[in-house]
């Protein structure tokens, strides 16, 4: 069983849902506290072992390269003022030399094809996605949990945490193989969005995946679906009925920064856990709350 070496991280969407912040910033660098939501996800990635990490990238998302590179007038500037603690900061994000790959998806053809325009970086090995609007927030990072139960079963494995059953609508949710016993079980298939009485389960798909390289030849052969775009969803189908599909339960709170109101309340969540910025919080979300 060939290890995780890899992640492909598709950053080539509009970021619609979150408009018109996103018209000349890419939706992957909207503040998060005081890091840009790709940088979450990156090290998130890191944590769990993963030494390469592919992004695609489309038209516009030159800055999301820029910031994990060196920014030689910034840091000089802080190096002559002596700001040592903001400069190691600025420093820290850059992975080592190597560690990122970018490959450019030039129309915006969905999710699967996203995928797909990386296979030539991952070749003929395992490898995870994780979509980068969604930030998961734990003890141990979803992936480093991901992979640890891979390395116990191998095949496919995608995330999913519990949702309300009258919410179902809102996600993709799996079809448990039969019952559903601890944190990681066999999926028999997957639902997009049913509704409360139709749903096989009330767990969701989160937007974190370890795949086997046979997903790239079935997504070359997957035609458009729902929006005329090339699903994941729909190639992950077809590959589920060759190899073994888990469901993994993770430990950890999503965030689903690429919504509004997902992304406003992520940033309360995490501020309310930093040391230096959760009492001032507190009293000021207290006041308003009480003003309203």
């Amino acid at each position: 069983m060939k290890p995780v070496r890899k992640v492909v991280i598709p950053v080539a969407g509009h970021g619609t849902r979150v408009l018109p912040a996103t018209k000349s910033t890419p939706k992957e660098l909207l503040p998060l506290v005081d890091r840009p939501l790709i940088d979450y996800v990156v090290n998130e990635a890191f944590e769990a072992g993963i030494e390469h990490v592919v992004l695609v990238t489309g038209r516009g998302k030159g800055a999301i390269e820029d910031y994990f590179d060196h920014a030689f007038e910034l840091e000089a500037g802080l190096e002559a003022k002596n700001k040592t603690e903001i400069l190691d900061s600025v420093r820290s994000v850059i992975p080592k030399a190597g560690a990122l790959s970018y490959t450019r998806q030039q129309a915006p053809l969905g999710l699967g094809h996203a995928i797909w325009c990386a296979r030539d970086i991952i070749g003929d090995e395992p490898f995870a996605v994780s979509l980068p609007d969604v930030v998961i927030d734990g003890q141990a990072g979803c992936l480093k949990q991901m992979v640890s139960e891979y390395e116990k079963t191998g095949g496919n494995i995608i995330a999913v945490e519990e949702v309300a059953r009258e919410e179902t609508n809102k996600y993709g949710i799996v079809a448990p193989k039969g019952d559903v016993s601890g944190n990681l079980f066999q999926m028999s298939g997957m639902v997009e969005k049913p509704a409360p009485d139709k749903a096989p389960s009330n767990l969701a798909i989160t937007g974190r995946y370890i795949l086997q390289p046979e997903i790239f030849n079935l997504l070359e052969k997957t035609p458009r679906g729902a929006g005329g775009e090339i699903q994941l969803t729909d190639a992950m189908d077809a590959l589920m009925k060759q190899q073994s599909f888990y469901a993994y339960i993770y430990d950890g709170q999503s965030h689903d920064c690429g919504d509004k109101l997902g992304w406003l309340k992520a940033n309360i969540a995490l501020g309310l856990k930093r040391q230096e910025f959760s009492s001032a919080l507190k009293t000021f979300l207290s006041e308003q709350i009480a003003s309203n």
